[in-house]
């Protein structure tokens, strides 16, 4: 069993380093998804203030919201610039195609 406080003081923690990548990401997109960053599900949905947080400490003020596709892929986005339905469809693509990528013999 997880404990959520030792999951929240672990992002506080964090070195704005490990967020960096995401950051430029977002200013040139509006949109990153969870491989690109250092969270997964479990954060998403226990910690997000901490997450909003430490993408503050590390230069990135806009409004950042979270949406997930089935469990299978998460992604952080501006709510400025896209509408979470629309991530919804982004991540459903993106999931559909690389499971389809994975499906075809090399």
């Amino acid at each position: 069993m997880v404990n959520v406080e030792q999951l929240k003081n672990s992002v506080n923690r964090m070195s704005v380093d490990v967020v960096r990548d995401a950051v430029a990401e977002l200013r040139l997109d509006g949109l990153v998804t969870e491989g690109k960053t250092p969270f997964n599900k479990l954060h998403f949905n226990t910690c997000f203030a901490e997450i909003e947080a430490l993408f503050q400490r590390a230069g990135y003020h806009r409004q950042l919201d979270v949406v997930g596709y089935q469990g299978l892929l998460y992604a952080l986005y501006d709510p400025g610039r896209w509408e979470a339905v629309d991530v919804l469809r982004w991540l459903k693509e993106f999931t559909e195609a690389a499971a389809r990528a994975q499906s075809i013999p090399a």
